[in-house]
């Protein structure tokens, strides 16, 4: 059974050195924040897949080398604002193909087809949804055609590599032979471009994050004072690792009604936030290879910094 924001603020506040899941951030005040760093002149990596999704969508449909009508299945589509660069490009050329977003949230899926009917009319869609596996094997078992799988945005990258590889090995599973994924990569690259991405001057990303403790005050019944606490990343260009912390600025004990516990700081005491791992192309090939895939391709930017990274089931 999948554990509750309770249970999971209370496993990491009580563990050492405390930690809280990065998967939280995104409440809707996070995601409203998230856009604010999304729109920062130094957060390059939406405007670099952007790139990738204009420039070399007529790539990346001809090394897939299907025939005739296809699935593209992408897993947590969101806004879609990328993914619609890609389809309009394949639209022009005349491919023959189903778009079937997946998402958990109904009105995020709703908001999506809304926009993509707005912009792409003719766009066949599919809409799901659910959990991304279930669908997926839904998808399969109605519609005997290939599927590229899309899961992009550097998802990936907030993933230890052991997880990483678990999350991509469920993908395979639910897919065919001469299925093809496509996963967001940010790359390893200048570290001085990195870390202002994930630590910016303007204090959007400390909010972003300072706002787990917000989120706990709202929804847990929390008496977090944030004043209490400040933010730091640092990027390891050795490993590819950005990780985020949350620190106490001074000795502190926070009560948390939803838990049922109250938990201890020391000053200076760090809470883990996010990891955003960065990926030489080398270990990208050999993260699909642990996760059963076949490397095809990398499709990069413009700029070198991001690939869209395409795979084959054998």
């Amino acid at each position: 059974m999948e554990k509750t924001f309770a249970e999971e603020v209370a496993e990491g506040l009580s563990a050492s050195p405390k930690f809280l899941s990065s998967k939280y951030h995104y409440d809707d005040e996070g995601s409203r924040i998230f856009q604010e760093i999304m729109a920062m002149p130094e957060y390059y990596l939406t405007d670099c897949e952007m790139d990738i999704m204009k420039n070399r969508a007529i790539e990346i449909y001809e090394a897939t080398r299907f025939k005739g009508h296809f699935n593209i299945i992408e897993l947590g589509a969101g806004d879609g604002l990328k993914t619609k660069e890609l389809l309009r490009n394949l639209l022009a050329v005349g491919a023959d193909f189903t778009f079937v977003p997946i998402d958990i949230s109904e009105e995020a899926i709703n908001l999506l087809v809304k926009s993509m009917q707005a912009s792409l009319p003719e766009l066949k869609m599919n809409p799901q949804v659910g959990d991304y596996f279930e669908v997926m094997d839904k998808v399969e078992s109605e519609d005997d055609c290939p599927n590229l799988v899309l899961f992009l945005g550097s998802n990936i990258g907030n993933f230890r590599p052991e997880w990483a590889i678990d999350i991509l090995q469920h993908m395979n599973e639910h897919m065919r032979s001469g299925d093809k994924l496509i996963v967001g990569f940010d790359l390893m690259k200048d570290p001085n471009l990195i870390r202002a991405a994930y630590d910016d001057s303007h204090g959007i990303t400390a909010r972003f994050n300072l706002n787990l403790l917000n989120r706990i005050n709202r929804e847990l019944g929390g008496n977090f004072n944030v004043n209490k606490f400040g933010f730091y990343s640092f990027y390891n260009p050795v490993n590819g690792d950005v990780r985020s912390f949350l620190f106490s600025k001074e000795q502190q004990e926070v009560e948390i009604t939803a838990t049922e516990k109250s938990f201890k700081f020391e000053k200076d005491e760090m809470i883990w936030t996010e990891l955003s791992k960065k990926y030489s192309p080398s270990g990208i090939e050999k993260l699909g290879a642990d996760a059963g895939f076949e490397f095809n391709q990398h499709f990069v930017d413009s700029k070198g910094y991001f690939s869209d990274s395409l795979y084959s089931k054998p």
